[in-house]
């Protein structure tokens, strides 16, 4: 349980730093050329973006840990970019499709989520490196 948890914090904050360099560094000239899309600074609910990543990345750590059987480094690459193409891909097309946005910026999210949860899958990967055992 120890290592879940750590998997967890690991991932929590290797997502919450790439968020802010993608997000708030690459993304943010996007963002502020389309400044009726999104809330305003002062409006952003931060602490529900937190609480999102907080939940994803806990499912994210739980999925690997009651699913995948052969686990390592390669096994958590793998999870993540599987993980990552259905969730980037999810994202990228739903946000597309329903905000006047670039589709560079939609797909720039999608190459973000992707390489988020590659990130996340190695991280898994090495932190739980173990079999699953019945005690598991």
């Amino acid at each position: 349980m120890k290592k879940c948890v750590a998997a967890w914090l690991a991932v929590f904050l290797v997502w919450c730093i790439l968020d802010f360099i993608g997000h708030g560094l690459i993304f943010g000239s996007m963002y502020a050329a389309l400044p009726g899309v999104w809330r305003p600074q002062s409006e952003i609910k931060i602490g529900f973006v937190y609480a999102g990543v907080a939940i994803t990345s806990g499912a994210f750590v739980a999925i690997y840990f009651l699913q995948v059987k052969t686990r390592g480094l390669i096994s958590g690459l793998l999870y993540g970019l599987l993980f990552g193409v259905g969730t980037g891909a999810s994202l990228a097309c739903g946000g597309y499709a329903v905000h006047p946005i670039q589709i560079q910026l939609a797909l720039g999210w999608y190459i973000l989520t992707l390489l988020e949860c590659s990130i996340a899958g190695m991280i898994v990967g090495i932190v739980l490196d173990q079999p699953r055992t019945r005690q598991d």
